[in-house]
């Protein structure tokens, strides 16, 4: 945990210079076995969806901690970035959703495709509590504190037909795919989409939908790789800011 990310339910008083916030559960034990804090301790804080700064811990027991807070600092500037992501296997959910809040993605649409099993849809790491916490936690890694909206789509056809046009307009609009693909352009902080299939890739149908919506496909070399994976490269190939 690089930053101690607190909302507005942690917040017990306010003045004009500085916020005093409670904590406890997940956050004291980190404070408490990694940081070692201890009165007047200074931590890098942040508000969720608000500015960077920084904590003194005014008191700290194992029911609670209690710390002032001053916030100067904007977060990162945000990937210019929609990302359209197949439903991952289960296993695989929670490591790509906290990879994405790291690098910086604030939109994701998680959507469904053919080789998408059905049961994945009702996983419980989809569960809004169970998001919520993969998102902190990359943003607790990567020092951010804008949380990023995922958006669920459980059918492929309607999203590309309706949504998709409309948010790929103005756009580098892009679907990752190996076959009879251009090689993927230069990095750019250009406004873009991206789609990333499933594991096994979008079937030809499903290609077709998506290039009628305004994608183009590119490719990134001749290994196919894991969703994980590809994300990571992906993106580091796309924008010159990770």
């Amino acid at each position: 945990m690089n930053l101690i990310i607190f909302s507005e339910k942690d917040v017990i008083a306010n003045t004009a210079s500085t916020v005093r916030i409670q904590l406890g559960g997940r956050q004291l034990d980190h404070l408490l076995s990694v940081h070692k804090a201890e009165p007047n301790s200074i931590l890098r804080v942040g508000q969720l969806n608000g500015k960077l700064g920084q904590g003194r811990v005014v008191s700290i027991n194992e029911q609670a901690a209690m710390l002032d807070v001053t916030l100067h600092q904007a977060p990162p500037t945000p990937l210019p970035l929609t990302l359209v992501l197949a439903l991952p296997r289960p296993k695989m959910m929670r490591r790509i959703i906290n990879s994405i809040s790291m690098l910086g993605v604030k939109d994701l649409y998680l959507i469904h495709s053919y080789r998408v099993d059905k049961s994945y849809w009702s996983t419980p790491f989809l569960q809004p509590e169970a998001l919520h916490e993969q998102l902190l936690l990359g943003l607790e890694q990567s020092i951010d504190t804008q949380l990023p909206n995922i958006h669920l789509r459980k059918r492929f056809k309607p999203f590309v037909e309706d949504e998709l046009p409309l948010l790929c307009s103005n756009k580098r609009a892009m679907v990752a795919h190996p076959y009879n693909a251009q090689p993927c352009p230069p990095s750019s902080l250009e406004e873009s989409i991206l789609a990333i299939g499933p594991e096994g890739g979008f079937i030809p149908y499903e290609i077709d939908k998506l290039q009628e919506a305004g994608m183009q496909t590119i490719e990134i070399g001749q290994r196919i790789l894991r969703v994980e994976t590809a994300v990571t490269a992906l993106l580091s190939r796309l924008f010159p800011v990770i």
